[in-house]
């Protein structure tokens, strides 16, 4: 019996609306090819509404979220708009709400040319980046005092659990243990001067013991930097806070061809998980048909791969790559194509891959 899948979508700002078309198309094509069917539920979010309406994502949505079987979001953000007010309320609300404790971000250059670092290409750049996704900086509430005044203090307070950094990178040594690339999982922190991740050193390390065919390795997070300009092939797993993975994976994000390309899963493994591009909202470009969509259709390939459909990932992934090497999809700029075109070259490269078997 072929399976089906309820699958929310939030939009977004910006370019959002029309990245997440294009993925939409994809994934209808994708679907008659691999034999799935599904539902697709539409919510509202984003600024243009909260402009209208007055409205932000509630939080009593998020028990409606959990009977769905994944989430994709397009793009948040408007300058209209207190800077987080929106993208704050609904991608921390689902990280939070749903408690997707693994952002997952795959480094992955898919043609020579993309890359920015000489002799280093697809065989060199393809690791992926776990990052927490629930703790650190990002769950504090800051304390001011004295406000506006030249003596102004902020308090900002970075909670870390022993649960949420076990969990974390338990399920990263899985990951290193079912790519069967290099077997390597390397740990990311700056534990030498953030004494708080003191944490992360040890329970990497106690964690570690129930993993011996998984090389363990250590980096703190400015060298790490450096190592993945300078030898990316070094890589294959890295697991890393939810702050220093927000850096890092927008580093790696360049390194693979540029942010029109990268894309991310929010998991929660066995539950309602949320994938999106990793790109702002671009007003600028909004409503142009300029927009790069691939970000969009790669987090589509990530929430295909999530909830099972593996073939129908692997044929968007392959499509994309093979797109990109050929150069008929010439750049991952804005306006190298229009974004229904590309779109368009997707879905028909899927399509011919499959019926090439």
């Amino acid at each position: 019996m072929a399976k089906s899948y309820t699958i929310g979508v939030i939009a977004g700002d910006g370019i959002g609306p029309e990245v997440v078309r294009e993925a939409l198309r994809v994934l209808d094509v994708s679907s008659q090819i691999a034999g799935f069917s599904y539902d697709l539920v539409h919510y509202p979010w984003s600024s243009q509404h909260y402009l209208d309406t007055g409205e932000l994502m509630p939080e009593s949505i998020i028990d409606e979220y959990r009977k769905l079987d994944a989430i994709l979001l397009g793009a948040l953000g408007d300058p209209r708009l207190q800077p987080g007010l929106i993208e704050h309320n609904i991608i921390m609300g689902l990280r939070l709400g749903l408690d997707l404790y693994v952002n997952l971000r795959p480094v992955q250059c898919p043609a020579e040319h993309l890359s920015p670092l000489k002799g280093k290409g697809p065989d060199e750049i393809d690791f992926v980046v776990v990052r927490e996704n629930t703790e650190d900086l990002y769950t504090g509430t800051p304390s001011f005092s004295k406000k506006g005044t030249p003596d102004e203090v902020v308090v900002a307070t970075g909670i870390y659990t022993r649960k949420g950094t076990e969990r974390v990178i338990r399920y990263a040594f899985d990951l290193a243990r079912a790519r069967k690339k290099q077997r390597k999982l390397t740990m990311v922190d700056k534990a030498n001067a953030v004494r708080a991740h003191d944490l992360w050193t040890r329970t990497f390390a106690e964690v570690g013991q129930a993993y011996p065919d998984i090389e363990q390795d250590h980096a703190y997070v400015d060298a790490a930097c450096m190592w993945m300009v300078k030898n990316p092939e070094w890589f294959d797993v890295v697991v890393t806070t939810n702050l220093f993975g927000d850096i890092i994976t927008d580093l790696g994000a360049m390194l693979q061809g540029g942010m029109g390309l990268a894309a991310s899963g929010n998991i929660h493994p066995g539950k309602t998980s949320m994938f999106e591009p990793i790109h702002g909202s671009a007003p600028k470009y909004a409503g142009q048909n300029v927009a790069n969509p691939l970000g969009a259709i790669s987090a589509l390939a990530m929430l295909l791969d999530y909830v099972g459909e593996a073939r129908a990932a692997s044929l968007i992934q392959s499509a994309i790559r093979a797109l990109l090497q050929s150069r008929r999809i010439p750049s991952l700029q804005a306006g190298a194509l229009p974004t229904d075109e590309v779109g368009r070259m997707v879905a028909a490269e899927v399509e011919s891959l499959a019926a090439k078997g």
